[in-house]
């Protein structure tokens, strides 16, 4: 299965190849900040399954559109982070951890994910 994204101008845009390694959600502040929002979703690739075409910026591994500034992708830890948020198409993973659930805003609904880590999973 392919699934395809990008930024919002289009300048840069992903095809991720097969299944992720796993899919999540993380409530860190790094998160919060990088993305103005109240939590951060997204599937992780190993680099070999990930496409990337057009140029980014980054800053601390977190790769964005220099053009239209739209937050495409991560690299952390030997894995490509394909945010949810830039795909296609919606509905395509449904995570199954969150991270940094100390952080996590009391007015969210429970998601139905199998495990919630207090801080980063060990």
């Amino acid at each position: 299965m392919d699934v395809t994204g990008g930024c919002m101008c289009g300048a840069v845009r992903l095809v991720a190849t097969g299944t992720p390694d796993r899919v999540g959600i993380c409530h860190c502040l790094d998160c919060r900040k990088h993305y103005g929002a109240v939590f951060y979703a997204a599937a992780m690739y190993k680099p070999a399954a990930v496409t990337i075409t057009g140029q980014t910026a980054q800053f601390q591994g977190r790769h964005f559109c220099p053009i239209c500034g739209s937050s495409v992708y991560a690299e952390s830890d030997g894995d490509v982070e394909v945010h949810l948020g830039t795909l296609d198409q919606p509905n395509q993973f449904i995570p199954d951890y969150e991270l940094w659930t100390c952080r996590r805003e009391d007015w969210l609904p429970p998601f139905p994910v199998s495990e919630c880590h207090e801080k980063d999973a060990i």
